[in-house]
């Protein structure tokens, strides 16, 4: 019997707890980012999270298990690395409303993060995955400030429709599957 395969996207499965959510889209910008490595075309990594190792659990010689840690200061961006020359920061998001995406979603140390990666040459951005659309958004520092800014006079969510007319949409590929370095180029080029 031959399976072949079916129209259901590659971002989705089955079943995400809100525990996770996010994960799986994180899981495919770690491939891309393999991709990337593998191809010489850029090095970008995930950022380890700092903690606190507080307790260790030894069941056996040869296994550890921590059981107790803490969060050492709140991280920054989810990865950051090199493409041709020019560093680049930034973090992934992932939406399930049909609508928005929620500033909120943004911690404050991360948009200061962002921002200073900006000041100071570097290439700041976000990646939004709208799941019910099975849609990835290049959101560059510039355009989220422009959002943040308008947050403080009431408006506390980017809708999709922005997002449609004014970042970049990023098409989902086979290799690599989520290709921002073709998001980058085009916002380079702006």
């Amino acid at each position: 019997m031959i399976k072949y395969p079916t129209k259901k996207s590659v971002y989705q499965e089955k079943k995400i707890s809100t525990k996770n959510r996010g994960m799986r889209f994180e899981a495919l910008i770690d491939e891309t980012n393999a991709f990337y490595r593998l191809n010489h075309e850029a090095v970008v990594h995930k950022k380890p999270t700092p903690i606190q190792i507080v307790n260790v659990d030894y069941p056996k010689r040869t296994s550890a298990k921590i059981t107790e840690a803490y969060y050492k200061t709140p991280s920054t961006t989810d990865y950051n690395g090199v493409v041709k020359g020019r560093y680049i920061d930034f973090d992934v998001k992932e939406s399930r409303s049909k609508s928005s995406f929620p500033l909120n979603n943004i911690h404050p140390h991360q948009i200061d993060h962002l921002k200073a990666v900006h000041a100071h040459g570097g290439i700041a951005f976000i990646l939004v995955y709208f799941s019910v659309y099975d849609e990835v958004f290049f959101i560059s520092y510039p355009l989220l400030e422009k959002y943040l800014k308008r947050s403080e006079k009431g408006r506390q969510s980017i809708t999709y429709e922005e997002l449609s007319r004014e970042a970049i949409l990023i098409k989902p590929s086979y290799r690599p599957t989520i290709p921002y370095l073709n998001a980058i180029e085009h916002y380079l080029k702006k």
